[in-house]
């Protein structure tokens, strides 16, 4: 079938992205499901830094890829030996599929899957090749979603079904920025009453973050960003404290539990060193491969710190998606808060720009 979708054809353009236009809007082929695979149509699909990171070269991808990895649509056809049940049913997409039969599907979320892991990197989907095509040309898959379009061809195992009243951008965001720094906090971080626990960097995972730990109730929530907007924002949702890193450097302000999700070497040290006499940093931010942090391994035996690195929020998303959605419900997680601007398909070059800048939270495309 014919569909439209927005494909990166060369990493690294200069920024203003608007400008260079690494990212082109264009007619593409999408193959019919196969056995194991749905046919989606898209509804909303968010940008989030890990698309950014291919575009800007952090995160190598073969391209041409067509983006998009955190997305929700219905199920409009299904491929052999896929559940009746999911026809018609909106799924949420997730960006690590997991076949559940390898040693990181059996880490109870700790490690990411195998075969998930070399599929995505090779710009696969799960169960091997590729359903993109442009002029009789393959496009490549990005994280076994390519949520970036009108509708997206996927692995069975790459989608978790909501209810209806889960409304298509909350379901959207659902998929990586809650599952990343919710995780982060839930189950990567485990805190326990009156622990504190501090987000540095105020994006949409990191405010995901502050979103779960507010919601948890067992102590003081501290957000901590460069971005004046993001703080007030921080505050808005709940946040207990909010600082600069200069203030929070000054002031000495210590947390028992410091999720880092900037994906930045400086703003890693930053987090272990608010860290609090034996607790725990949990990274989740996403660097370039060659960036070395420093730290000193004494304050770590001589304080019983622990740090942790979490992909993906240490998440098993048929497990975690239906949780985060009932809070939602419940109106302890208003995920929707975290949307900062709507946009169209074409428009996402630009948005790639407010991404890079650091100001907006969650810009999703509406289908």
């Amino acid at each position: 079938m014919k569909i439209r979708g927005a494909v990166l054809e060369e990493i690294g353009r200069p920024r203003p992205y608007a400008e260079s236009g690494p990212i082109v809007v264009t007619e593409l082929d999408l193959d019919e499901p196969g056995p194991g695979e749905l046919l989606v149509r898209i509804e909303a699909a968010g940008l989030c830094h890990s698309d950014l990171s291919v575009v800007d070269g952090s995160r190598v991808r073969p391209v041409p890829m067509l983006l998009g990895h955190e997305a929700a649509g219905r199920v409009e056809k299904l491929g052999a030996g896929v559940d009746p049940e999911l026809l018609g049913r909106r799924v949420v997409m997730t960006f690590l599929p997991r076949c559940g039969n390898c040693a990181g599907c059996a880490s109870d979320g700790r490690t990411p899957c195998v075969p998930g892991s070399a599929a995505n990197n090779a710009g696969t989907m799960l169960g091997g090749g590729r359903r993109l095509y442009r002029n009789g040309t393959e496009v490549h898959h990005h994280l076994g979603v390519s949520g970036f379009a009108t509708h997206a061809v996927v692995d069975r195992r790459s989608v978790v079904a909501v209810d209806d009243d889960i409304p298509a951008e909350v379901a959207a965001v659902l998929g990586c920025a809650v599952l990343t720094g919710g995780g982060a906090v839930l189950n990567a971080g485990k805190p326990v009453h009156g622990q504190s626990i501090m987000v540095v960097g105020l994006g949409g995972v990191g405010m995901a973050a502050v979103l779960t730990a507010v919601s948890l109730g067992i102590g003081d929530v501290i957000g901590v960003d460069a971005v004046a907007a993001k703080l007030e924002d921080a505050t808005a949702l709940g946040a207990n404290a909010v600082y600069t890193p200069a203030q929070l450097s000054e002031q000495g302000v210590t947390a028992d539990l410091v999720i880092e999700a900037v994906g930045n070497a400086r703003a890693f040290e930053m987090a272990v060193s608010a860290t609090a006499v034996g607790g725990t940093t949990v990274t989740v931010g996403l660097p370039a491969p060659d960036a070395l942090a420093t730290i000193s391994p004494l304050g770590l035996v001589a304080q019983a710190r622990t740090i942790i690195g979490s992909y993906l929020g240490s998440a098993l998303p048929e497990r975690d998606i239906p949780i985060y959605a009932q809070l939602w419900r419940n109106g302890k997680l208003p995920v929707d808060r975290l949307v900062s601007a709507r946009i169209s398909l074409d428009e996402i070059n630009a948005g790639m720009d407010a991404l890079a800048a650091g100001t907006a939270l969650r810009q999703v495309i509406v289908f």
